[in-house]
Parts: structure tokens; sequence; C-alpha cells
């Protein structure tokens, strides 16, 4: 494995790109490259593999979507040269629908000028529907769970032996998941490594992440962007011990708090985020995200907060991880992760393109023992407040 030289662009209209995504890039207001898009698109761009090490909202997203277009536009299909339904060029694995959703959005707005053909495919939709997408014509770039992906190859209706290039986001995630059977199921219907491009992020990498890499990527080059502090400094992070009876009363008083403008909660368990939404939808607008919501409701419930016209969301970690969303003033922990990097992903929803956060989290009986792990993982010492209520929530 090889890893990146210094940085060879600072903008984007530097880079050799295809017009249309000049185009693309020029209406989202792209300008200048992050550190992770500057150190591996040199080496993308030309075909290599790349492996990513780097947190949420550094630009790893535009970083793949870019390659992976950059490498179907200078492979184009010759006029007379037969393309078949259902089998994409490209393909983006994701652990999550949420994710999943989010990049395919992305991706949407990268391609808006060209040609090209994506699709995504996650547990929770209808089956027709997406078979009727499907078939409508020649697919490049497909976005899918692993769990969904599996299912339409298995029903010989999708077939990856002509993929060109392979993304697999959120490595860590995938792992944690326990999606990795599956994602071995996918790769031994590609061509092998050295036939196809293949990029791998991961905001963590431990000794299974960096075998699945030598495994599945072929002499990939390897970008680590470490942040100055594994949290986010804009985001000021507030704790408070207090009863399990009170969090409830709590999370009334600071809702009422006049700065806080779009919230998440965020708890541990699905009965404890449908529990919270039951209570909370009495006094406040509030919509839930959780394995147990449908998937049609779950995309509704998240444009809703995205709009605006919900102003706070309930989730679990697993269907909160692909929130992203800039007005995001506040963060609630209804409850402690059990994994330190939950804890910085959750309050990673807030302070983000460069805005302020306030990241609270609500210290019971329950939970308090996860505190001394998170404070070995960034490194710091909270400082502990009783919560006091003010007899009004």
């Amino acid at each position: 494995m090889q890893t990146a030289d210094k940085l060879e662009f600072e903008r984007f209209c530097e880079l050799p790109l295809s017009p249309t995504t000049h185009q693309a890039l020029e209406a989202l207001g792209f300008d200048k490259l992050t550190p992770i898009q500057a150190q591996i698109l040199p080496h993308t761009l030309a075909g290599q593999d790349a492996i990513g090490q780097a947190q949420t909202g550094t630009g790893k997203t535009a970083t793949f979507l870019i390659t992976l277009i950059e490498a179907l536009h200078a492979r184009p299909f010759a006029k007379d040269e037969t393309r078949y339904l259902a089998e994409p060029r490209a393909v983006i694995l994701a652990p999550t629908r949420e994710l999943a959703q989010q990049i395919f959005t992305d991706c949407r707005e990268f391609i808006k000028f060209s040609k090209l053909y994506a699709l995504c495919m996650t547990g929770g939709a209808d089956f027709e529907k997406q078979e009727a997408q499907l078939y409508r014509r020649p697919l490049d770039i497909l976005i899918a769970t692993p769990g969904r992906l599996i299912d339409w190859v298995g029903r010989g209706k999708l077939f990856l032996d002509r993929t060109e290039v392979l993304v697999l986001d959120e490595a860590d995630r995938m792992l944690d998941m326990g999606f990795i059977p599956d994602v071995k199921r996918i790769i031994s219907k590609m061509p092998p490594n050295t036939h196809r491009q293949s990029l791998l992020f991961s905001a963590t990498f431990n000794t299974d992440v960096m075998n699945l890499a030598y495994r599945w990527l072929y002499r990939p080059t390897f970008v680590e962007i470490m942040p100055e502090s594994r949290t986010n400094k804009n985001i000021k992070q507030q704790f408070y011990l207090l009863t399990e009876k009170q969090k409830f009363v709590a999370i009334k008083q600071f809702l009422a708090q006049a700065d806080v403008k779009k919230t998440i909660i965020f708890a541990n368990r699905k009965d404890q985020v449908k529990r919270l939404y039951d209570n909370l939808r009495r006094h406040v607008q509030v919509a839930m995200l959780s394995g147990d919501v449908a998937q049609s409701k779950r995309e509704r419930y998240l444009q809703q907060f995205k709009d605006g016209d919900v102003k706070v969301l309930v989730a679990t970690d697993v269907a909160g991880r692909g929130i992203h969303v800039d007005d995001v003033s506040h963060v609630i922990n209804y409850t402690l992760p059990d994994l330190p990097d939950d804890y910085v992903h959750r309050i990673g929803r807030t302070g983000r393109a460069g805005q302020t956060g306030v990241a609270i989290s609500l210290v019971g009986e329950n939970d308090a023992f996860n505190l001394p792990a998170l404070e070995q993982h960034l490194d710091t010492k909270f400082c502990l407040m009783q919560f006091e209520s003010d007899n009004q929530a």
C-alpha cells in the first residue's frame, strides 16, 4: 500500500474533469478542494485504487462520486456496442438506507448535466417499482445497501460482472453491522480487483477493516485525514446528571429554549425512540427514524425535517447514519451510546458547514458507565452539571 503524495490541486477548476462534471460542480458552488479530495483525486482520476480514512463532513462522498463519474466518461460505449439492462457499471455500497439515499441525492446533482443513469436500491422499498426503474434503460451507477443488492442478484434480476468501479462507504460501519458476508458475496460476482477500480472509505481502521481492504483493492493509495480533534470545535458539549425519570422533563425544557431550531434526539434502542416520539408529539412537531419505520415513511420524515416542516427528529444510530442537514442547531443524547465513535457521529449532525452547534447529553444511572470509555476515546474530561428543572416543562 502506498501513501498519497502531497497536495497537487487546490481548486476543482484545476482538475482534469469532463465539461458536464465541471458544470455540475459550478452549479453546486464547489470551489476549493477539501484535504481528502486534494490528496485522493489525483490518484483516483488516474485510475488507481484508494483507501480514505476521514470523518463525515470531509468531502469523501464528492471524492468517490467524481472519481466514478469520470471513470465512466473516460470509457464511453461505442454506438454499435451492445449494452444490457440490469448491468451497472459502477456500484456504491453503503451500510444504511438513509446514507444510500443521501449519496443518491448527491449523485443526481453531480450527473444532472450528463447522460448517466443512477438508481438507489435499499431494503423496505417496493420491489416492482425498483424493477421498473431497473429495466427502464441501461444502468450506469447503482447505489445500494448490501442486503437488497444480494436479493436482486439472488433473483437473477441484476448482474455485476460488468462492474468497472466499486465504492465501499463506511466500511467500519458495515463491519459493525454484520454486512461483510453479504459484501463478500457481492464482490465475488464482480470482475477481479485487477479489472475494476475500487475505493474504500472508513472513519476508523482496525485490523479487520485493513484485511478487507488488502483483499478487495489492488495496490491502493492510502490517505488519512485526521481531524485536529475527534469532535468539531464548533460544537458546545454539555453533560447533565439526572435520574431516568427526569430525562423527558429535561428534553421538553431544552426544546423550549429560544435558540433551539432543528434538533435531533438520539436513543440507543427502537423502543426508546418510539416512546420518545409518542410523548413528544403531544408537545412539538416531531418525526422518528428507526428500523421499525417503513422506508417510504423514513424518507418522507427525513425530507420534512430537512424542509423545516418538522423541527424535532428522534432517531437510533443506524437510522441517523445518513442525516446530512446543515442547519441542525442541537443534538440531544437521550442515552449515551455504547460505542464512543457513535457519540462522535451523533454530535457531528450539528455544527456542520462552519456553523456552531450544541450537543446535550443526558447521563442517568443506566448509561453513566459509558462515560469513562468516552472520555478516554476523546482524551478529555467532561464537566458534568446537575440538571435543574425550571418547573415549567
